[in-house]
């Protein structure tokens, strides 16, 4: 079952697999506010959905997901950056219920993926990655403190060098370099992907849903205790010290009129 065109994120589900494609393909899948909140309602429905075995998240067009929509932040900002931290403290909670679902996720990045997209696809168990396809982390560019749980979860999935590499620089690395540091399971041509995501999908739906979940559990977040939920709230603690500065004000206004920040 498939939803309009109009929906910022469109869900179909068949054979227990469900599909999340970000559709803003337009704006390259800026995680505008009107996305994460049909983001929060199509993840909260997956999460109670019995039958459901595997999940792919995907995104639309040329682009997984070119992070936070960076015209809202300047607006909220300039509004009160109260209601900015407030959208990061939701956005956060928002990729905590993509970790959380309780059955394997497979990230599919169809194209760049920076920031916030990175963000989203640190919170799949598994990431495909089409050939051409750049990732990185991308925040110091406009001066955007990360606020999804990058900090925390880059350096579970690669050495601490390959992350500083990726936040200090604000690069987009290539999916086969991304491949050999470990944060990606497989690249595969672009006209291959969707295909390679759902065959894995359907591997996993033929092992024992029930071992899955349990299997979920146990390797997921909720094992890792009290002192990583501190450490992904420190980015909007972080966060909040850093409205007080400049770079912020400055690197929006660089991205609102499409020049280099000069920092």
């Amino acid at each position: 079952m498939a939803e309009t065109l109009a929906e910022p994120v469109l869900l179909s589900i068949e054979g227990g697999v469900a599909t999340l494609t970000l559709n803003r393909p337009g704006s390259m899948n800026a995680l505008s506010r009107e996305m994460m909140r049909a983001l929060e309602a199509k993840v909260r429905k997956l999460a109670n959905m019995p039958d459901l075995r595997a999940v792919i998240v995907t995104g639309a067009g040329r682009a997984f997901c070119a992070g936070g929509d960076l015209v809202e932040f300047g607006e909220a900002l300039e509004t009160d950056s109260r209601l900015l931290l407030e959208e990061l403290a939701y956005n956060m909670d928002v990729l905590q219920l993509v970790e959380d679902l309780p059955v394997p996720v497979i990230g599919a990045a169809n194209g760049a993926a920076v920031a916030g997209g990175l963000e989203l696809l640190l919170c799949c168990d598994i990431i495909l990655a089409a050939e051409g396809a750049k990732i990185g982390d991308g925040h110091a560019r406009y001066g955007v403190v990360p606020a999804g749980g990058a900090t925390v979860r880059l350096a579970e999935r690669v050495p601490p060098s390959c992350a500083a590499q990726l936040f200090y620089t604000a690069s987009l690395v290539d999916a086969v370099t991304l491949m050999r540091w470990g944060l990606v399971n497989e690249v595969v041509p672009a006209e291959r992907l969707a295909p390679r995501a759902m065959e894995i999908a359907r591997e996993i739906t033929r092992q024992s849903p029930e071992v899955l979940r349990h299997v979920k559990v146990l390797t997921g977040s909720g094992t890792r205790g009290p002192e990583r939920q501190a450490r992904l709230r420190a980015e909007l603690e972080r966060f909040a010290l850093h409205v007080e500065g400049s770079d912020l004000r400055q690197g929006l206004a660089a991205f609102r009129n499409k020049r280099q920040p000069d920092y």
